[in-house]
């Protein structure tokens, strides 16, 4: 409250001088008009003009401080002044003189007809030099101000269009910076050597780490926000190799906005660096899918079970669903959408996708129109060491979620996928191979829509690499990557979302959503870059530390199989693979063998799990006990399970 107080008075206290200057100058400026007229001679001024003066000054006063504040000459940040309130200005003074011409006039006076427009000119002057003058005392004492403080940051501008210019002039006017412009870079080389408020454009981007040198740059911010991501990247590139401190602008929106400042500045994040447009979502075929329909996220607390919800709950649905096995994951969404989204109906489950009555209650009890099945165990070394729990879980546990889905009437199953289930060298993503299976499957065998969304690696979620490195760069190293070869494709959190929800509203039954994710990512580039912009240098600062190749991991990933083509979609950044033929029946039975092995814990699945999925490369030498009840088990399958009324002992 005292702030507050403080900050008015001194609001009031500058209205209160802005107001007793115009009066001044509105005075100064008809005597200075009438001294011009006769050649700044005061006793040639004929005494009927000075009486007219006088007379009218009250009337003209009161006028033109009503036309000032019309024009929002007392409330504007004069220390921000530009073109509009320049605009202002002149349109302010222009319509006092015609209301004192018109004034005077009415009332019977008259002046010289020079008199009128000299008195406007007067004014003008007077008017910009109390408006401006402030802004130059201003920049002058924060000049000052800096240089007494030792702690100058000399700036380089990327960009010499209207971002970098908003930029430099917050810069230069604002009292909260201790720091210099010293110099612009721009590729458009009619703009090199010209100036924006008196920073020089130098060169383009091929001189930024000379310049960098030269100018003794501490910072350098990258304000080009209509540039291709691609183009955004290749300019990190060269100014992490300045040692500098990276900042940039987040989008082009802030240019439409008109909200470009440094407090919209941020750090360069990894996202800058892949190099490739964020993936485009049709919102509105998403809103009108989603609007008023009952909505299911199994793993709905997980990183992208939860941006799913997210996503979700801004879309109005008529009921949300949260079904999750982790009741810390599933607390915390739970109390976010409850903050954000007040109004939403909104349902938190605990709940396993293995346990197949909890599934089926659910489905019956709340109607979902549409499953999101994100609940999976997804750590590869994990899963190499439990492979019995990834076959419980992601196998099994797809199918008893997709099963209640398809016997309770949900229209749309939409599974969660990975790029690593093409051509799988690990547990986890043969067991997703399977699941990609036992969705095209049942889409074939029941009403319900079953789709997968396959997509790589997702930056910033549990378990991924960039929270690692992170990590690992905090403690001060060192920072380990696994091969120095290994290849990976990313996406963002919103970028996987956007496929995913693109997905529901595209899906017409069996498609396998595939998303074009660009070039794929060097980890151990990754890794270096992320210690540059952490202000470090590698093998240096930050030691890199290569472990070798973890159980079931690859040097790279593939998004397709080589049987599959490619279909494309209305969003070009995402593609549909075509279907591969298998024989349902002998998948459905090796399928029955699988589940019994994996719940008796007989010992190493991974050869059975190569019969199931042929591209699954395994290492040969395991145990294959579960051979050798194969025709009972085939026995077993065709006296129980019936594929056409939909009834399996696998549902159990």
């Amino acid at each position: 409250m005292l702030k507050k107080i403080v900050i008015d008075k001194k609001l009031w206290s500058r209205r209160t001088f802005l107001i007793l200057y115009d009066i001044a100058a509105i005075t100064a400026a008809g005597l200075l008009a009438l001294l011009a007229r006769f050649n700044f001679y005061y006793y040639d001024i004929e005494l009927k003009y000075l009486d007219e003066l006088w007379r009218y000054m009250p009337i003209n006063i009161v006028l033109t401080l009503l036309i000032f504040y019309g024009f929002r000459m007392y409330h504007s940040l004069w220390a921000y002044a530009g073109m509009t309130e320049m605009q202002n200005i002149v349109s302010a003074c222009i319509l006092s003189s015609i209301a004192q011409m018109i004034g005077i006039l009415i009332t019977g006076g008259r002046m010289p007809r020079s008199y009128y427009p000299l008195y406007g000119i007067f004014l003008l002057l007077m008017t910009l030099m109390s408006r401006f003058m402030y802004r130059l005392i201003r920049v002058k004492r924060n000049q000052y101000r800096a240089r007494k403080s030792g702690n100058i940051q000399n700036i380089m501008i990327i960009g010499a269009g209207e971002a970098g210019n908003s930029i430099i002039k917050e810069i230069v006017t604002s009292r909260y910076l201790t720091s210099n412009a010293k110099c612009v870079i721009d590729d458009n080389f009619d703009k090199i050597g010209k100036f924006i408020h008196g920073v020089k454009v130098v060169g383009n981007r091929e001189y930024i780490i000379e310049a960098a040198k030269i100018y003794a740059i501490n910072q350098i911010i990258i304000a080009i926000p209509s540039a291709r991501k691609s183009e955004i990247k290749d300019i990190i590139m060269i100014c992490k190799e300045t040692g500098c401190d990276i900042k940039i602008l987040p989008g082009i929106y802030q240019m439409v906005k008109g909200d470009v400042t440094v407090n919209q500045l941020r750090d360069v994040a990894v996202e800058d660096l892949l190099g490739r447009e964020p993936v485009e979502v049709d919102i509105e075929s998403i809103m009108g899918y989603v609007t008023n329909q009952v909505i299911l996220v199994t793993g709905g607390g997980g990183s992208i079970g939860s941006e799913l919800c997210r996503q979700i709950a801004g879309h109005n649905p008529k009921q949300l669903i949260i079904v999750d096995f982790y009741e810390n994951n599933a607390y915390e969404i739970q109390q976010e959408l409850i903050r954000k989204y007040p109004k939403l109906d909104l349902v938190v489950l605990i709940a396993s996708v293995r346990n197949t009555n909890r599934m089926n209650m659910i489905m019956k009890t709340y109607h979902p129109a549409i499953v999101y099945h994100a609940a999976a165990h997804k750590h590869v070394p994990l899963m190499e060491e439990s492979p019995n729990e990834a076959v419980k879980n992601n196998v099994f546990g797809t199918m008893k979620t997709a099963l209640a889905a398809a016997q309770n009437g949900v229209k749309r199953f939409v599974m969660i996928s990975t790029d690593k289930a093409v051509n799988p060298t690990n547990i986890m993503g043969a067991t997703k191979r399977i699941c990609e299976m036992m969705i095209q499957s049942f889409n074939r065998q029941y009403a319900t829509e079953f789709v997968a969304v396959r997509f790589g690696n997702v930056l910033g979620s549990n378990g991924s690499v960039i929270p690692l490195f992170r990590k690992q760069i905090e403690e001060g190293g060192p920072v380990t990557v696994t091969h120095p070869e290994i290849v990976r494709y990313f996406m963002t959190i919103p970028e996987a979302i956007s496929l995913v929800l693109q997905a529901g509203a595209y899906a017409k039954g069996g498609e396998i959503f595939v998303l074009d994710m660009g070039e794929p990512v060097k980890i151990l580039d990754l890794a270096k870059n992320m210690i540059r912009l952490s202000g470090f240098v590698p093998d240096e600062d930050i030691k890199i530390v290569f472990t070798g190749l973890r159980p079931g991991e690859k040097l790279y990933e593939e998004m397709l199989m080589d049987e599959e083509g490619l279909q494309s979609t209305p969003n070009k950044m995402i593609h549909i693979g075509k279907p591969i033929e298998f024989n349902e029946e002998e998948f459905f039975l090796k399928l029955v063998k699988l589940k019994e092995y994996s719940y008796k814990e007989a010992g190493d699945l991974r050869k059975m799990v190569h019969e199931i999925v042929p591209t699954y490369i395994w290492q040969e030498g395991e145990d294959d006990s579960f051979g050798k009840k194969e025709e009972k088990n085939r026995a077993v399958l065709l006296s129980e399970r019936h594929i056409d009324t939909g009834q399996s002992t696998l549902d159990t």
